[in-house]
Formats: C-alpha cells, structure tokens, sequence
C-alpha cells in the first residue's frame, strides 16, 4: 500500500499567483502513479487550486489521510509558496495570510512522528523549504526527523525557487526527469538518494541548491523505470566472470559476423555487448569489444560491474 498527496498551488488571497505548481502536478502525477513498464505505483490523490481553493484545513484532512494506519508508503509532494519562519517553513495555502500562512512544516513533522506509517517521503518545491525538518524551539539549523523519514526540498531554508518560462517549477521540471529514468541505476531503481544525486548536478553554486534529509537504514524503491540491463541478462553476464577482476579471455567465435560460428560464445557477447552499453565491462587494449573478439583478447568488469558481481555473489539481487 503506497499513498501519495500531491498539492499543488498557485492561486492565493493574499499572496502574488505562481504560475507552474498546478503544472507541476499533473506532470508528476502519472509517473508516481505507474513504473516505466505500467505496473501499479503510488495510489496518488491530488490537491491543486486549478480544481478550486487549497484550504488549511483542506490540506490537513488530506494530510491526515494520507498518515491513516495501513499504509506502507506515504508520500507528501507540495509545490507553491513556501514562508521563511525561525528554523521552519510554512507551506502556504489559498487561505493563507501573512499572520497564519498555511500549515508549517514542523505541524505536519508533529503528525508524521504520531503516524503508525513505516516510511514517509516528503518532496518540497517551494520557497525556503531548506527549512523542512527543523525544530523552531531549537533554533539554528537543528533538526529533528524520526526514523523511516526522507525529506528532499528545492533549495536551502535562505534561497528561493525557480519558476521556468514553461510556467512549471524548475526543481520539479528536472524531478520529473530523475523520475522518468534520469536518476535510475543499471537496474532501473529509482530511490530518494538517487533523484538528489541527479538533482544536485543540475543545479551550480549560485543557484538555488536542493537539500536532502534522512533518517533511514535502507533505501526504498520511488520507482522502476526501464532498465540498462535486465536482472536475468545480468546474471547471465556476470556468470561469465569465476571472480570480481577476471579477464574474460574472447576469440573471434564470440562475433557472429566472424567465421568460425558458435553460438553459446554469439549469445553470451550479446550478454556483454549490453554490460559495454550499461558501463559494466570494458574491452582490455581495444577501444571496441568487436576488435577484443576479432584480435582475441578479452574483456573485463568495470568498478561498476564489480559492484553488481559482488551483489550477485552475496545474492542481494
């Protein structure tokens, strides 16, 4: 059971109209609700001013629900204008004045820390949302999550947030394509830790920097999007290596447009044709595995072919 709440503003009573949160949603939506193959994801819901006011107590319900008891899986992804308060950030809502903005973070932190739910992700493209975790009673920059919580947020608690030309958020405009599979590993497994890392090299060191806050022993799957290497082709080509820095002797038999033919060596450089693709074998004093087999020399495991080996070795995968 996986829940996401996807809130989106952009129209306020007292505060200047954003343009791309409404946007931002509908781009998020389908690619949380579904991996990469259409199998089911998150069961999303979503709140956007499009659809009419985004209230306080309209997005406290809605936060309620998605803490109730029986999920696995809560995600909280709010785009629109965020509050700078001390050690805090205030998610503002169409209702929201300069005296009560919305719901402060450290509200729905308070509701996160009484949730019988394992593992809560919460993504955050406003304004200041650096801010998201802390303890305003603290002050500074001390902050306080519970275990099983993931906080990934557009910029720091002092820096605003891009809109783009395109009238969608900039952070969210590139989440969306962490999502898609620009985040994904040889595998196709997207987590938290993953989109950050992708996320973080798009944004330089005069922008607005996301931030990343954690509390977790293991990271979860966000979703599955189309793989380098399918698992079973791994496992084939890994198999083809007795140890972690083997060099794979090859011959020209391995290339089926080279005489002689055979066919075991033909699928099994198929296999390491698509490790090359997946950065996972180099050719060794070739630039080309095809010269490797024509010239009879071999192939070997990158650091991240290594890697996966000894996964498969440990059977992790």
């Amino acid at each position: 059971m996986k829940r996401a709440l996807l809130v989106g503003i952009d129209e306020y009573a007292n505060f200047n109209r954003l343009a791309g949160c409404c946007n931002d949603v509908k781009a998020l939506e389908p690619l949380l609700a579904r991996h990469a193959d259409s199998t089911k994801n998150f069961d999303c819901a979503a709140l956007v001013s499009a659809s009419g006011p985004v209230k306080r107590d309209a997005f406290i319900s809605a936060l309620d629900s998605l803490l109730a008891p029986s999920a696995n899986v809560a995600l909280l992804y709010f785009a629109g204008h965020g509050m700078q308060l001390t050690n805090d950030v205030a998610l503002v809502t169409t209702d929201g004045t300069a005296a009560t903005p919305g719901v402060s973070f450290s509200e729905i932190l308070t509701k996160i820390q009484h949730s019988q739910v394992p593992e809560v992700i919460v993504v955050l493209d406003c304004c200041f949302s650096g801010a998201a975790g802390g303890v305003p009673q603290l002050g500074g920059a001390a902050a306080s999550i519970k275990s099983g919580v993931t906080m990934l947020s557009a910029s720091r608690s002092d820096q605003t947030a891009a809109e783009t030309a395109a009238h969608r958020g900039l952070f969210s405009t590139y989440l969306c394509a962490a999502l898609e599979g620009g985040a994904a590993d040889t595998l196709g497994n997207i987590t938290v830790a993953g989109l950050y890392a992708y996320l973080s090299e798009l944004f330089g060191a005069w922008d607005q920097r996301p931030t990343f806050k954690a509390n977790v022993d293991r990271l979860h799957q966000l979703r599955q999007a189309e793989p380098a290497m399918a698992l079973s082709h791994l496992r084939h080509m890994l198999a083809l290596f007795p140890t972690a820095d083997y060099i794979l002797p090859l011959d020209p038999a391995y290339e089926p447009d080279v005489e002689p033919h055979d066919e075991k060596k033909e699928a099994d450089f198929g296999m390491l044709q698509k490790g090359r693709s997946a950065k996972l074998i180099n050719p060794v004093g070739e630039d080309h595995l095809y010269f490797a087999a024509v010239r009879s020399r071999g192939c070997q495991l990158t650091a991240l072919g290594q890697h996966y080996w000894q996964l498969v070795q440990k059977d992790l995968i």
